[in-house]
């Protein structure tokens, strides 16, 4: 038997054994025992695994909404504000451990821990025993996969959608062999886009949608990166827009320009993104701005766009900044940088080499993926 100690940095509860093995666990919160876990990676000084019986539950456990939940959102089993209270936790924990304290952030929330995401992408799972396609996850920690038939982190119209599309499919005595995944998005009125993955196929183009953030109107792909959790994107919006500080905003990782033109529609604003099919969308969305100019290209290799006079924004991928791009902004010394982040460890990592030159005016928290671990947090420097 061994006891979780407390959850750490990706969402798992941390237990110790008596050999002093590090156990790492979904399906376990902080204080309980755990008599029984299955393992699903083993290495020789720490084992992955699910804690499959709990001696004595968390006063803060609950029961998971879906059958699936370990596959697409394991913090299913806490209530919602012992979750936010983890995610602060583990920033202040995150950005201690790179030697940068902080009190505790405020976290936003639009109180809508289900049905939020706007993107699904399912796999196809075959029922040998009726001879059917179901919607279908992997199993955490496996390629096993598992049948669905309930799910509430994305938005019903999309589970609606996935299950009439693979109701068709058996209508037409389809294997689910054929077929890679099924995507899905939906935008905030409703409509839905995107459709089956066929394997050794190219993908196909679907529809674009649009929605509208801060009463701007944006198209997007529905298999392009476009934010999922629209309600809460707006809120970190709001906050990133208190901080624009000069005439001159230079946006990173712009995707397809959602936080720039946002934020400094009224601003000298570049946009730098390097994914050609985003860029595309980029400059679609950006032609009815005339001060908006987009940039194709990588963002560490568009440091002649920075200056002194600018508010610099980076939303850059899980693997945070270039090295690069990191030490130009030393160099140059722009008056302020807002730095959203997926992955606060990375944030960290780069926000400590900011430090040389930077203090910290503001730390905020954003739930834009309730039930799971996954953190949305922004930090704003100023020289």
């Amino acid at each position: 038997m061994i006891k979780v100690e407390k959850i750490i940095p990706g969402g798992m509860g941390l237990a110790t054994e008596a050999s002093g093995k590090k156990i790492f666990l979904w399906n376990a919160l902080p204080g309980e025992l755990v008599e029984e876990y299955e393992p699903t990676k083993t290495k020789a000084n720490f084992t992955e695994a699910v804690a499959l019986k709990i001696i004595n539950p968390s006063k803060h456990r609950v029961n998971p909404e879906d059958p699936c939940y370990l596959s697409t959102s394991p913090w299913q089993i806490m209530d919602y504000n012992y979750e936010l209270e983890q995610k602060q936790a583990l920033v202040v924990e995150i950005f201690r451990e790179h030697n940068i304290p902080l009190d505790t952030p405020e976290i936003f929330t639009d109180q809508n821990p289900y049905f939020y995401r706007n993107k699904m992408e399912y796999s196809l799972f075959w029922d040998h025993e009726t001879e059917k396609i179901h919607l279908g996850f992997h199993a955490r920690g496996s390629h096993r996969k598992v049948k669905v038939e309930k799910s509430s982190i994305e938005r019903p119209e999309i589970f609606a959608a996935a299950q009439k599309i693979v109701d068709n499919l058996n209508e037409k005595h389809e294997e689910a062999r054929k077929y890679q995944s099924l995507l899905l998005r939906c935008n905030q009125k409703g409509e839905v886009s995107g459709g089956l993955f066929e394997k050794r196929k190219p993908h196909p183009i679907f529809k674009n949608l649009t929605d509208k953030i801060l009463g701007e109107t944006y198209s997007y792909s529905p298999n392009g990166f476009f934010q999922i959790n629209l309600p809460v994107y707006e809120l970190a919006l709001g906050e990133i827009k208190k901080h624009i500080a000069t005439e001159k905003v230079l946006d990173l990782y712009s995707g397809v320009g959602t936080i720039g033109l946002s934020v400094a529609k009224d601003k000298n604003l570049t946009l730098v993104e390097v994914d050609k099919s985003a860029y595309r969308e980029l400059e679609n969305n950006a032609k009815n701005f005339k001060n908006a100019t987009p940039v194709l290209d990588k963002s560490e290799n568009a440091l002649s766009y920075i200056e002194p006079d600018q508010t610099v924004i980076l939303d850059p991928p899980r693997a945070g900044c270039d090295e690069k791009l990191i030490e130009k902004l030393l160099e140059v010394k722009p008056k302020k940088i807002i730095y959203l982040s997926c992955n606060p460890a990375t944030q960290a990592r780069d926000v400590k080499k900011l430090l040389e030159t930077y203090k910290i005016d503001d730390v905020k928290i954003f739930n834009f993926f309730p039930r799971t671990p996954h953190i949305e947090n922004l930090v704003v420097l100023s020289l």
